[in-house]
């Protein structure tokens, strides 16, 4: 097979936005398109420091569907969990906002599909290394719980270190959608497995089969199953044997070996890791080292290391209370105060109630200190954007600018009122300071697990003994006369509400419950916060 077919020129990385697209979404100002989906468009955007992230905006038809909006946030969830090297980090994400949205790391490098066709098949050592370093990335994905579901050579990037999948698992929101029987179809017909064409469950051997017929494409420039119209294609993997005819005879064996039509009989990806390992080509070096790519797909890499210009920030705000109150969505912080004693606690969450709500309040204390006004910066490491992981809805301090500022009442300035948070499960925490769910223990936070609430031992709770709303003054006098030994689902039924009162006496959140809280599934609460003004 000669280059000549392939020798298309290579556009733009990045497409330049249309008059009616979005700025801004979620706090991230967006400077260019990266391409557009079955689930919605992805774009290129800048947190308020300026580190660039991949923003997915679902479709509105998506959005508008109750139950896709329902599995996006669990998917989302479970996505969080996901930690690989091999992975592009989801670092942010907006499951309540009116068009939901993603953010993950950004990765400076063409998709496997766009190298295929403007370059053509890939050598045999490079397929190999790409196959062990998407195998690694699938087994970080099958350890969280999560079927990738539509792996395919458009969701594998390539940078100059090793490739890097994306959009694990979110496809199965989009099973939910009543768009799937309009044109909207969960996988790619050349890269299904037998079960999914069939409609049966899918597994972590289906991703195996969908990692076979990728190589079997890097490979050769055309998949197993042929080109042509889904349904063929559907039916020729279910049906019949790959055609393996234009790839390297050396890699037949493992491309045979993930596409076996029984999901029990396809190898695991640490299996595949071992056998390219001990492949002559490889000669046991699994390394990204120089050279591991052709010379034209390394040229290429250097179009997405250069981005375009971002869009001006707002007007800089000179008042260091007011910056803090007029920062973005997903990145507000807390009005900076004097801080206070917090007693010890290590950040990870334990095995029982009783030992989880042990001391674990300190972690934060000391980035608290540190950053103050100008925290909405929190470096980006590996990934990560910031100290939170589930941004379920944004404290009033980032709402828009009709909305009134905090106030002060009865001693305390008022952060932010009646915000609408959903916890997926009992993984996640809401931190009262921020307004935010988290999978990271908070300094000051509200949990549950066996059939109760749970918050810091060193905070106070209170429950109106009638069920009746909960202003400050109540909270107040309840706190000081009548304080909750527990928190339990059997009081706090939906539309009850309840207070919490931090270590120092400095804070204060009234809870009220948007539905019937549990152990499992997503409980919904709003909550306001107020703090002592000093």
């Amino acid at each position: 097979m000669t280059a000549e077919p392939f020798a298309t020129p290579s556009p733009s990385a990045f497409q330049a936005l249309s008059p009616e697209g979005p700025r801004e979404v979620g706090g991230y100002r967006i400077s260019a398109r990266l391409g557009a989906g079955g689930m919605g468009h992805v774009y290129l955007a800048h947190t308020p420091g300026g580190r660039p992230v991949a923003l997915k905006v679902i479709r509105p038809e998506l959005a508008q569907d109750p139950e896709f909006r329902y599995r996006f946030a669990q998917e989302v969830a479970s996505a969080r969990r996901i930690h690989g090297l091999y992975t592009a980090q989801v670092v942010d994400a907006g499951t309540d906002a009116a068009t939901p949205w993603l953010a993950t790391a950004f990765v400076p490098g063409p998709s496997l599909q766009q190298v295929v066709h403007r370059h053509g098949p890939l050598p045999e050592r490079t397929v190999l290394l790409l196959l062990v370093g998407i195998a690694e990335a699938l087994h970080a994905i099958h350890a969280a719980g999560v079927v990738h579901r539509d792996l395919k050579p458009a969701n594998v990037l390539v940078a100059a270190d090793g490739p890097r999948v994306i959009d694990f698992g979110i496809a199965r929101a989009a099973d939910a959608s009543p768009l799937t029987g309009t044109g909207l179809r969960i996988g790619s017909p050349g890269f299904m497995a037998p079960e999914q064409a069939l409609g049966l469950p899918a597994t972590p051997a289906t991703d195996v089969f969908a990692l076979g017929a990728l190589v079997a494409y890097i490979g050769s420039g055309t998949p197993p199953f042929g080109d042509g119209p889904e349904h063929a294609a559907l039916y020729r993997a279910v049906h019949e044997e790959p055609d393996l005819s234009h790839l390297p005879y050396g890699l037949h064996e493992l491309v045979r070996l993930c596409l076996a039509k029984n999901p029990e009989d396809r190898p695991s990806p640490a299996w595949l890791i071992e056998a390219a390992r001990s492949h002559p080509a490889t000669g046991g070096e699994l390394r990204f080292s120089d050279g591991w790519l052709p010379h034209q797909v390394s040229g290429e890499l250097h179009r997405h290391t250069d981005l375009p210009a971002t869009p001006p920030p707002p007007a800089t705000v000179l008042d260091p209370a007011r910056a803090v109150a007029d920062a973005p969505t997903a990145h507000a912080l807390p009005t900076p105060a004097t801080p206070e004693p917090q007693p010890p606690a290590p950040a990870r969450r334990r095995a029982t109630p009783s030992a989880r709500r042990g001391a674990r309040t300190a972690l934060l204390t000391i980035t608290a200190l540190l950053v103050g006004a100008t925290a909405a910066f929190l470096l980006i490491d590996s990934g990560y954007l910031d100290t939170s992981d589930e941004p379920s809805a944004a404290p009033a301090a980032s709402l828009p600018p009709s909305t009134p500022r905090p106030t002060t009442t009865h001693g305390y300035t008022v952060p932010y009122t009646n915000v609408e948070l959903t916890s997926p499960d009992s993984d996640y925490e809401i931190d009262l300071r921020t307004g935010k769910v988290s999978h990271e223990t908070p300094a000051w936070y509200l949990g549950r697990e066996a059939g109760e609430f749970y918050v810091p031992d060193d905070s106070t709770a209170y429950i109106p003994p009638d069920g009746d709303p909960l202003n400050l003054p109540d909270c107040l006098t309840g706190l000081d006369t009548q304080p909750a030994s527990a928190l339990p689902f059997t009081t706090l039924r939906a539309d009850r509400s309840f207070c919490v009162r931090a270590y120092g006496g400095q804070d204060i959140a009234v809870i009220r419950t948007l539905n019937t809280p549990s152990d499992d599934g997503p409980v919904k609460v709003s909550i306001t916060y107020y703090r002592r003004a000093n």
